[in-house]
């Protein structure tokens, strides 16, 4: 394995961590995008470029943009006043 390779596999690995132990929905959903942007990377630098525009695609652009629209959602709700 090259340098680069297991420069990104630790990249990944200090991402991931950091996904889960980030606590704020906000930041996790960041978190999330950049853990997807890293994946991505590590799968064209392994030769892989249909998985990485697929992860591309999904990880880093629909999760976060999903969450985040969960999110607006819930706090829509949370706020509107009951009948």
């Amino acid at each position: 394995m090259t340098l680069l390779g297991t420069v990104i596999l630790l990249m990944v690995a200090c991402a991931g961590t950091g996904v889960v132990l980030t606590r704020e929905p906000l930041s996790q959903c960041i978190a999330v995008s950049f853990y997807g942007l890293l994946l991505t990377l590590m799968f064209f630098i392994f030769q892989a470029p249909d998985v990485a525009l697929a992860q591309l695609a999904v990880g880093a652009v629909a999760l976060p943009l999903m969450i985040l629209l969960s999110m607006a959602k819930i706090r829509r709700k949370r706020d509107e006043p009951e009948d």
